[in-house]
């Protein structure tokens, strides 16, 4: 069996040694070429084709979504796998529909990155339970329009209806109906809530 030909991307140089150092110890893996941006990435990938890529979200110049996006494009049957530290579902729903097949978390265990890799070099995703969690939540956040959103990031910081409706360039009345709407669509039952939904799934981040 030929060996699994490996791409790592992460601007971290621990967390780059220490990959490196798990993948040469396995049997069945290879290391091809590690790389600290995304644009890096994209040079490596057309020259040398890994079958997976480990990818960090978080880096410098090409950040891993676009990235994610641009190698599928060099390749569209490119096997990505999201690799690191927690991130609300906006990030797991934003990578997998970049082209992902797996998302892991740095810190999962040896085993469980071993498995995700061959999972993923055979041509099926890899979700642990806790991600498809996490993926299932941002999907019924799906279900909140765009002004309702946008309502929602502003509750989140604290402002009252009156704040919000100028904000927003609404009615106070206007609010309070997409308020209420945020508040049914999310299963929770007072604005504190939907601010630590809010703040969880990561949605703050997206304005």
């Amino acid at each position: 069996m030929e060996a699994i030909s490996i791409m790592i991307v992460d601007d971290h140089p621990l967390i780059l040694a220490g990959l490196t150092s798990l993948i040469n110890a396995t049997p069945d893996f290879r290391l091809v070429a590690q790389a600290a941006n995304g644009r890096q990435a994209l040079d490596y990938y057309q020259q040398l084709r890994p079958l997976v890529v480990l990818m960090d979200l978080n880096m410098p110049e090409m950040n891993g979504v676009e990235t994610i996006g641009r190698i599928r494009q060099i390749d569209p049957n490119a096997c990505v796998v999201i690799l690191t530290s927690y991130q609300g579902e906006e990030d797991v729903y934003r990578g997998l529909q970049a082209g992902a097949q797996a998302y892991l978390l740095k810190d999962a265990g040896l085993e469980q990155l071993i498995k995700c890799i061959k999972t993923v070099a055979g041509g099926s995703k890899f979700l642990p339970t806790e991600v498809a969690s996490k993926l299932a939540e941002r999907m019924e956040t799906n279900r909140l329009s765009k002004r309702e959103l946008e309502i929602l990031v502003h509750l989140a910081t604290g402002k009252s209806n009156k704040m919000i409706a100028r904000s927003a360039g609404i009615e106070v009345g206007t609010v309070k109906f997409h308020v209420n709407n945020i508040l049914a669509k999310l299963s929770v039952s007072s604005r504190t809530e939907a601010a630590t939904v809010a703040a969880r799934r990561g949605l703050i981040s997206l304005f």
